[in-house]
């Protein structure tokens, strides 16, 4: 059994005045981190130094880091983005629909994962098919489980939607999922931004087609800069732009006006111009070789022991949380009783710098390895004054 992972809040540069509850909306930055984006301007600032084997080898070892955290066997198959929105571009860009055909997307799924598809859907005469959360709090994730199996059909050429849903943390089961989408031939497009790094993954287990993610939540690394998994359906597609940088033998600078219509092998054709960003990339692969050092499954394993207690608590008192087998630990809903003020309770806990996020009808509270068992009881002391039309002074 892996060893039992301790808080690590001394890594990070949080301060001891607020409880941070909120790695969904964006993780603070590990020191090392920092470090590594320091070390990046400094090079920056001195060019003469920057060799043409610079503008690649950090992107290669991101990939190999990166490959580690999902189990991928090939790292080509890898390709650093500048957001979700571009790297679900790159699928869409490639989608070939007819009419009557249906791609199914979840409720208030995030805009990212839903403006490309209706989109294309659009131009190209095929349905968006919305599959919608149940109104009830009991077996809530079990019942929105199978209302995606059973909407996906053979007129199917899609499944879009995240490991954890972004609003509320409900979990789905990919492999029941991609095992339905193969069935009829749909291809399965996971956004891993709310569940990569801090719930385990498996590309080998789901093999998905897509795997996009975010870099700047639970991936642990800086703004405008994610990662992107192609499977061998969508290996060989069209861009959304042409850098020089994904042309086969653009790493002999001395040749760049000899022109290749070869792509660099993988999905590298799919990358962003100027991809070999000095200052970003070496952040995200140092907190992505953090993360492959305390590993995901460890970091869940954490959470789920620091929110047990808590969750129970909140249960108690009459907050409604989905149960664990449809949930992560990194990432739970808190729904109140209709007679509660969800916007009073946001002012309570601003007032006490508990920081959640509010998402649709939900609190959304997101712990990692910084937090404490006395974070979580600030919220619940918070939650439970509320309750009893109590204010924190």
């Amino acid at each position: 059994m892996p060893q039992t992972l301790r808080c690590q809040k001394e890594a990070f540069q949080l301060s001891e005045d607020i409880t941070y509850l909120n790695c969904a909306y964006m993780s603070p930055l590990l020191k090392r981190v920092e470090e590594a984006g320091i070390e990046g301007m400094r090079l920056k600032r001195s060019p003469q130094i920057v060799q043409p084997n610079d503008f690649f080898e950090t992107g290669h070892q991101l990939r190999k880091a990166f490959a580690q955290l999902v189990n991928i066997q090939n790292p080509m198959q890898v390709c650093s983005i500048p957001s979700v929105s571009y790297g679900l571009g790159v699928v869409a860009q490639n989608l070939r629909l007819s009419k009557g055909d249906n791609i199914i997307v979840l409720s208030e799924q995030f805009p990212s994962n839903y403006y490309a598809w209706e989109r294309v859907a659009r131009s190209q005469g095929a349905e968006i098919r919305i599959v919608s959360a149940p109104e009830v709090n009991t077996d809530r994730g079990k019942l929105w489980n199978e209302g995606i199996l059973e909407a996906i059909d053979t007129r199917t050429k899609m499944v879009s939607l995240a490991h954890v849903h972004w609003v509320d943390g409900t979990k789905f089961d990919l492999a029941a999922i991609r095992q339905r989408s193969r069935e009829v031939g749909a291809l399965m497009v996971i956004d891993g931004t709310q569940s990569v790094g801090a719930l385990a993954f498996d590309v080998q287990k789901i093999q998905p087609d897509a795997l996009v993610c975010a870099g700047y939540k639970w991936l642990m690394g800086p703004y405008s800069l994610g990662l992107a998994y192609y499977g061998e359906r969508l290996l060989e597609g069209q861009p959304l732009e042409e850098s020089w940088m994904t042309r086969f033998g653009s790493e002999n600078f001395s040749a760049q006006v000899n022109y290749r219509s070869q792509y660099q092998p993988g999905a590298i054709r799919y990358e962003v111009g100027e991809s070999s960003n000095f200052v970003l990339l070496p952040m995200l692969l140092e907190s992505i070789r953090t993360l492959n050092e305390w590993t995901p499954a460890r970091i869940q394993a954490y959470c789920e022991e620091l929110v047990k207690a808590p969750i129970t608590q909140l249960k108690s008192l009459g907050f409604s949380i989905e149960n664990s087998a449809y949930r992560g630990a990194h990432l739970w809903g808190v729904r109140l009783p209709e007679h509660l003020d969800i916007t009073a309770l946001k002012r309570q806990l601003d007032t006490a710098q508990v920081f959640v996020s509010i998402r649709g009808n939900a609190v959304r509270v997101s712990p990692h390895l910084y937090n404490t068992a006395a974070d979580l009881d600030r919220l619940v002391a918070c939650m439970e004054n509320l309750l009893v039309g109590k204010s924190e002074r």
